[in-house]
């Protein structure tokens, strides 16, 4: 096993606690979905560099809003971002394994009237990435290595868990680089689909962690894919830590200032054991946070 266990452990005793409260109240769980869209669309696009904020990413998709001094483009990722959304919600309805047809429709969703010719293609060109380690394959290559990648990823005979599986299929996926453009959205599209097929809410890709993705990315390239495959486990981690603060009483979140001031710890470090996965704390936005029960988990077993 890749993952590192103390992660994994975490996350699948906060699976099961999910899993112990469902069915979940329809009209909560419809508002909590509706914001993690949101949220996820803004991140998405912006590690790709849209200038959008989130509250201007909420105004675009909820009121169809046009922002003031921000381009037609990015107009399009946000909203294209969320059609997407809804063909993935309509797949993961039909209960089908991943195929090459969902990929290109995904891509082609996503750069709707913004490149209507590579839309839902694969690539002609060579291409190369600033800063990146290797580049990806010739694009002569790119159908046959797909439909390759389909397969494994139909038939996962490496018996990965499913969080270390997701991860490695966003790593193959943008290794191939299959699109002249989108295929970070559509890598992080395609990790959501797998996890939530299995049950696990959407988790999402800060845009504020975006140096510590990328670096993790190019240690994969490096072969050592185990520090990308932590940094997805703990955005998975995240996302049932948001679902459980909402529907089960007792795991409401502390900041760690708060934190340091009910336990023997400094706020400094504190923080460097959530950054190490040590701690079972969540970030959002830039901001750590922890719910009490955690934190005095953490006490009681350090003090014996």
């Amino acid at each position: 096993m890749l993952i590192d266990n103390r992660i994994f452990a975490r996350t699948l005793e906060k699976k099961k606690l999910l899993d112990s409260l469902r069915p979940l109240p329809k009209e909560v769980l419809r508002k909590l979905n509706e914001q993690l869209e949101i949220e996820l669309t803004y991140n998405s696009n912006a590690i790709e560099g849209n200038t959008l904020t989130l509250q201007e990413t909420k105004l675009v998709l909820e009121r169809g809003i046009t922002v003031k001094g921000k381009s037609l483009r990015e107009h399009l990722e946000a909203t294209n971002h969320k059609e997407a959304l809804h063909l993935l919600e309509r797949f993961v309805k039909k209960k089908e394994k991943l195929m090459e047809d969902l990929i290109k429709e995904l891509h082609k969703v996503i750069l709707t009237k913004i490149n209507d010719k590579e839309a839902g293609r694969y690539r002609k060109t060579n291409v190369r990435i600033l800063g990146a380690i290797k580049s990806p394959p010739q694009f002569v290559k790119v159908p046959i290595l797909m439909k390759r990648f389909a397969d494994y990823a139909k038939k996962n005979p490496d018996k990965f868990n499913i969080v270390e599986f997701s991860a490695k299929l966003h790593y193959e996926f943008v290794a191939i680089h299959p699109f002249f453009d989108g295929n970070g959205r559509v890598a992080r599209l395609l990790m959501n689909l797998l996890l939530i097929q299995n049950g696990y809410p959407i988790i999402i890709i800060l845009n504020n962690d975006r140096k510590r993705y990328y670096a993790t990315l190019k240690e994969a390239d490096r072969g050592n894919i185990k520090p990308f495959i932590d940094f997805i486990a703990k955005a998975v981690e995240r996302s049932l830590d948001i679902y459980l603060s909402t529907f089960k009483k007792g795991l409401e979140y502390i900041s760690l200032k708060e934190a340091a001031k009910i336990s023997p710890y400094s706020q400094e470090y504190l923080s460097l054991l959530a950054r190490k996965g040590i701690l079972d704390a969540a970030k959002f936005g830039r901001n750590w946070v922890i719910t009490k029960k955690a934190l005095n988990d953490y006490i009681k077993k350090h003090r014996k």
